[in-house]
């Protein structure tokens, strides 16, 4: 299988899917389609058109029969489809039916956060954060949110992980993980537990340190600074 992602630094939606083939081991060849500007006549655009990406977007899932996969749920579930002996899902159908609809719930909203917080692992901007709690309430309520779900389903399940063992949700929320971390949004101790186990989880681990070894800075990926620190 190939995967085929966007820049580490920058593309939380490359994140999740590489995070969860590199903790399950499963068998994988990375390519980096870097990202030079997202307009359609960019070499970024043209390389996805190449491979039948309808969205023009990574990540891109691509199997050994040539099958194309857009977009991470479904990247998700082929994968859970294609190797039933992990544990990618909960074996508990109504915590696996819990963890899909959490999965859901991030893909399809907290706009507020993804567009006032976008993913930058290299930088430590807690400013910027405080800034953006204070003058945004869409994002307070987006934080609120977050700190609810995950606090309830560690209670649910007693932890370490959402469900218990790292899976599908686990990787779905690194990089939102990621956001909280580098803007300081301010969480309770219990859930600064469990976003310090997800980083140091070993996908998650191997991609942070792979996005700040990119040293590589793109301006339009950039709102809030004109260089790097």
């Amino acid at each position: 299988m190939q995967l085929y992602i966007g820049n580490k630094n920058y593309s939380s939606w490359s994140m999740r899917p590489w995070v969860l083939m590199r903790h399950f081991a499963l068998p994988f060849t990375e390519v980096m389609v870097r990202f030079d500007s997202f307009e359609p006549g960019s070499c970024f655009k043209q390389t996805l058109a190449t491979l039948g990406a309808p969205t023009g977007k990574v990540p891109l899932l691509v199997d050994d029969a040539g099958t194309v996969v857009w977009d991470t749920l479904a990247i998700a579930e082929t994968l859970a489809e294609r190797f039933p002996a992990l544990p990618l899902w909960p074996r508990d159908a109504a915590q696996r039916a819990r963890a899909r609809s959490l999965c859901a719930e991030m893909h399809s909203g907290f706009g507020a956060l993804r567009s006032h917080c976008p993913q930058n692992i290299e930088a430590h901007l807690p400013e910027v954060g405080a800034r953006i709690l204070a003058e945004h309430a869409a994002v307070q309520a987006d934080l609120a949110r977050l700190i609810e779900m995950w606090q309830s389903a560690l209670a649910q399940s007693g932890g370490p992980f959402l469900f218990g063992a790292f899976g599908i949700a686990d990787a779905y929320f690194a990089p939102v993980v990621g956001r909280l971390r580098t803007y300081a949004l301010p969480v309770p101790a219990p859930v600064a537990a469990y976003m310090q186990r997800v980083w140091d989880s070993p996908g998650v681990a191997a991609w942070v340190a792979e996005a700040l070894a990119e040293h590589e800075f793109l301006d339009f990926e950039e709102p809030y600074r004109t260089a790097p620190v």
